[in-house]
């Protein structure tokens, strides 16, 4: 055996060394970081089931809503299959498109992303036009359907920009520490992930502050009852583009924010209701929830970019441009496949900020009226079948927001 053979023998072996003191110390590590980011603090055992759904809403209601939602989860399934398939053939012929390069290594794997992103978003666009279209016919959305794919493909150039910084840094990485470069680029992407999530109120387009002053004063009296005292609260201007209602809490710490979307203060919902939605909110930032996303994704990335390094090896590993392909395949399609998974992880994160709404607001009156009210003003299913809530649920469902209510009612 040459001096070179036993070399390389010796760097394998030292090599399957490390990966495996790499799982016996960093598996009992993320499962215990997982614990803790899946501790909240609801109650568990409460029980969310056997509430009538038509003792809350008419048939007729019903039916609409069941056959609108329907359309839209087949109408997301579809496109998340067409995508997946579409990346596979993309990580299978996409080489083809890097043979009159000479641009380099890392700017041929930058061009290979954005050429796969400008392919995908082709392939989904009519899923996108076609949800437009279903909203409009509900009369739940006013966007038109030029305005939806110009609106797409601007949003289509920020994920260019996030693409290929991502790629320059992993494959940069990559041809410095080659197969180990996942142990830089996932502390580094939470890292951004966090400065994101700090500057992201500051990322909400069309915002004015709050200037309602009933709102303003419940706003102030629950953020000190949930220890988040001074949150500045905000209002988006959507209404030109939807007639649905929502809401969401940015920021954390000295950026903290709740974003209310003004079709949430035209008239059809009571001081009450908003009150609701306001204790919600101030919830999450109470219990964190900006940050335990980050944290959820430094859990994912680990792993995930394992995958990657494995599934990229016999294309020569990520500092090879041809290996690019394959990455972004194995990055949406874990990210796809594992959406149940995230939907569990952020239903638990709701369900704790509607806790933390009920013992702040004292008020399970205003949260049934409120669950209520926004099923009927978003079309939104109160109970949607068991395939679509695991699929598409990121929340509880209305019918189990409301068993909460009942719930903390019955505990008073």
């Amino acid at each position: 055996m040459s001096a070179e053979q036993a070399s390389t023998r010796a760097s394998a072996r030292l090599r399957r060394s490390l990966v495996l003191v790499a799982l016996v110390v960093g598996v009992p590590l993320w499962l215990l970081a997982a614990r803790r980011l899946w501790h909240t603090t609801a109650p568990s055992g409460l029980d969310l089931s056997g509430r009538d759904v038509h003792a809350y809403f008419d048939a007729g209601f019903l039916a609409r809503a069941a056959s609108y939602e329907r359309f839209l989860a087949i109408d997301a399934l579809l496109a998340a299959i067409v995508l997946l398939v579409v990346l596979a053939l993309y990580a299978r012929h996409g080489t083809r498109l890097m043979r009159e390069s000479a641009a380099g290594p890392i700017g041929t794997g930058m061009m290979l992303g954005m050429l796969g992103l400008g392919i995908v978003w082709i392939a989904e666009v009519p899923f996108g036009v076609a949800a437009v279209w279903w909203e409009r016919r509900h009369g739940v959305s006013h966007q038109g359907y030029a305005e939806a794919v110009v609106q797409s493909f601007f949003q289509l150039g920020g994920t260019f920009l996030a693409i290929s910084f991502a790629l320059l840094v992993t494959m940069f990485l990559a041809r410095l520490l080659r197969g180990w470069w996942w142990l830089a680029a996932a502390p580094f992407f939470v890292g951004l992930a966090l400065l994101t999530t700090y500057l992201s109120p500051y990322l909400v387009p069309d915002t004015h502050p709050l200037r309602q002053r009933a709102a303003l004063a419940d706003a102030r009296t629950l953020g000190r009852i949930e220890g988040v005292p001074d949150t500045r609260v905000q209002v988006q201007r959507v209404k030109r583009f939807t007639t649905a209602p929502n809401a969401e809490a940015v920021g954390f710490d000295a950026t903290r924010r709740v974003i209310l979307w003004d079709t949430l203060l035209d008239g059809r919902f009571d001081r009450s209701e908003v009150r609701a939605v306001l204790a919600h909110e101030l919830g999450h930032l109470s219990h964190r929830h900006t940050l335990k996303a980050v944290g959820w994704l430094a859990l994912f990335l680990l792993p995930v970019t394992g995958l990657i390094v494995l599934a990229t090896r016999r294309r020569g590993g990520l500092a090879r441009p041809e290996a690019v392909p394959v990455a972004l395949l194995v990055l949406v399609g874990v990210s796809v496949l594992a959406q149940p998974l995230t939907n569990v992880v952020i239903r638990r994160m709701e369900a704790e900020a509607d806790w933390s709404a009920l013992q702040a607001t004292r008020d399970p009156a205003a949260a049934r009226s409120l669950f209520r009210d926004l099923a009927t003003t978003s079309l939104t299913d109160p109970d949607p079948p068991a395939w679509s809530y695991v699929l598409n649920e990121s929340h509880p469902t209305l019918m189990q927001r409301i068993a909460m209510a009942d719930a903390w009612q019955a505990r008073h």
